[in-house]
């Protein structure tokens, strides 16, 4: 794995291997203070981040390494100089770039002309820092004794088809986790997500289903939601349509009792009572979003010493 850039280029192997280093690192953090010292990471921020720039920024320094933040006022990226360039000027410095961008385009120039290894912090197609979190999340709930029981969950995403749900469903789509696809007709994904991510399923013998219709969301253990609005993309124009549209997609307790769910997940930031209840968020029983927001730390630490000391090649 010589670098991070999309949930698509790991093999099933490669996934459980990162989440269960994951988990150790997180049980025996000590043991892995090393991995980056003497090494920097430069972070590259397009967009505002808490979760992303917090778990990084602390995670680097857990190992061992130097957290350098590159904000916004660098401006996009290819704007006031190539990516080529951006790229091969940071690989003289640094020992890993993070990158949370706008366009996946972007993700692949930076990944094309640096010499040191990419990480996608986030674009607009996939957030495989996320979805690698979130699975170490549901292996932490459903996989405690055995990584391979992560098989037997039956995980929803209920919401806009965004680049959360584009991870997540390519994620169970290779390691083997029966995954439903809930949005309003013309929010979904694009075809071609949905055609790799089907290929990825009927190869791992998972069940991959997309619809639109709410009442065949069907039993599931895990349900997922985002924000109705991508950070970036908000048009107040547009706002009041789209609460009208996903209304009946809401996520709260009638919903995961009528689908027997036991766990609920958030990526964050939520719109409280637009996409869930301030009362299922904060359900301490069902709700695991803090949970997944710290594992957003570990996780990372597991990309960065694969990609340092070799593990998941």
């Amino acid at each position: 794995m010589a670098n991070f850039l999309a949930d698509d280029q790991l093999s099933k192997s490669q996934i459980l291997a990162l989440i269960s280093l994951a988990i150790e690192i997180k049980k025996n953090p000590a043991n892995f203070n090393q991995v980056l010292a003497g090494k920097s990471v430069a972070m590259i921020f397009e967009k505002p981040s808490l979760r992303t720039h917090v778990s990084f920024d602390m995670g680097i320094a857990k190992l061992g390494g130097h957290a350098l933040y590159l904000g916004q006022q660098n401006g996009k990226l290819g704007e006031r100089e190539r990516v080529s360039d951006y790229a091969k000027n940071l690989s003289c410095y640094a020992d890993a770039i993070v990158a949370r961008v706008f366009e996946n385009s972007a993700i692949e120039g930076l990944a094309q002309h640096a010499s040191v290894p990419v990480v996608n912090a986030l674009c607009d197609l996939y957030h495989p820092c996320q979805s690698l979190a979130d699975f170490v999340t549901l292996a932490e709930i459903f996989a405690k004794d055995n990584i391979d029981d992560l098989t037997k969950v039956k995980l929803a995403y209920i919401g806009d088809g965004n680049n959360v749900s584009n991870s997540l469903m390519l994620m169970a789509a290779l390691v083997g986790v029966d995954f439903t696809l809930v949005c309003p007709e013309g929010y979904g994904p694009s075809q071609e997500m949905l055609d790799k991510t089907q290929a990825f399923a009927q190869e791992s013998g998972a069940q991959f289903t997309f619809t639109t219709d709410i009442n065949q969301l069907g039993q599931q253990d895990a349900i997922y939601t985002d924000t109705w609005v991508s950070m970036g993309d908000e048009d107040p124009s547009k706002k009041a349509t789209i609460l009208k549209v996903f209304a009946p997609y809401q996520v709260n307790h009638a919903l995961m009792e009528k689908a027997k769910a036991s766990v609920v997940m958030h990526c964050q930031p939520a719109h409280l009572e637009e996409e869930i209840t301030t009362a299922l968020f904060d359900d301490e029983e069902k709700s695991v979003v803090f949970q997944e927001a710290e594992n957003r730390m570990w996780a990372q630490c597991a990309v960065l010493t694969s990609l340092f000391s070799g593990v998941s090649k």
